[in-house]
């Protein structure tokens, strides 16, 4: 299967590090010309320069902007004027009682996961719709439909963007651009490792803490482990290639078969 994204411009938001990163990475060893996006400039140009090890062939653009905000959005849209592949995925998650989550949280996690990835696809996709060809995506997660008790909020926010990717792919119909969910399930990254010791004994070794996790908090995955960011990235690539031109309007699953579910 040759995935082939050569003269396709693609955007990963919040791709400084962990899934974001390595989905660039899937993008530009398909071809593609992947615009690389953090809040930080300097977290930035060292992501670009990691992705350039990994795909030494990768042409690169370095985008920094705070896409959760209106004025991040515009500034970055100004300086990438046409995308062909977005992929929403930056976020934020966190463990916190139900109770204890003030309306503050609340409009920040909506802020962030949700509406960044809104205004994304509301300027984009436009454009995407008069080439005739394009790809959306939004990195959902597995707390979508199986609501962790410990975050309400960030499960709150993933099943927003199921309907939010459900409307816009009926937004494009029958234009040649197809808008995805992508369901990913837990996910080894750095950020996963602080929110595991949050939950776990810290002092456990590393692979001790990642068992009594998933034993204890994700007992229903049927991988028994961690989810590596390639593997979530393998799908994203896929879904952004010519060769899924058929998969719109989907909540297609990389979870480990955490979601106890024949039917995606």
């Amino acid at each position: 299967m040759h995935l082939d994204l050569s003269g396709k411009t693609a955007l990963v938001t919040g791709s400084t590090q962990g899934i974001g990163e390595a989905i660039a990475t899937g993008l530009a060893r398909a071809g593609a010309r992947v615009a690389v996006n953090g809040r930080k400039p300097d977290a930035v140009e060292e992501a670009v320069a990691r992705i350039r090890s990994a795909a030494p062939d990768a042409d690169l653009v370095a985008a920094p902007a705070d896409v959760s905000t209106a004025e991040g959005a515009e500034a970055l849209a100004s300086t990438l004027p046409e995308v062909d592949v977005l992929v929403n995925n930056v976020g934020i998650f966190g463990a916190q009682p139900v109770l204890e989550i003030s309306d503050d949280e609340w409009r920040r996690y909506f802020e962030v996961n949700v509406l960044a990835a809104v205004r994304l696809t509301r300027t984009f996709l436009p454009g995407m719709r008069d080439r005739g060809w394009g790809r959306v995506q939004y990195i959902a997660s597995d707390s979508a439909v199986v609501i962790p008790a410990e975050m309400v909020h960030y499960g709150m926010s993933k099943t927003a963007l199921l309907a939010v990717s459900r409307g816009f792919a009926k937004e494009a119909k029958a234009s040649g651009v197809t808008v995805n969910c992508v369901l990913a399930g837990p996910t080894h990254t750095g950020g996963v490792e602080d929110f595991v010791y949050q939950l776990v004994d810290r002092s456990l070794p590393w692979d001790e803490a990642q068992r009594e996790f998933m034993r204890l908090h994700r007992p229903q995955s049927l991988l028994g482990r961690l989810i590596e960011p390639e593997e979530i990235a393998n799908l994203c690539t896929y879904l952004a290639s010519p060769l899924a031109s058929a998969t719109t309007g989907a909540a297609v699953r990389v979870d480990g078969g955490y979601v106890d579910s024949i039917v995606p």
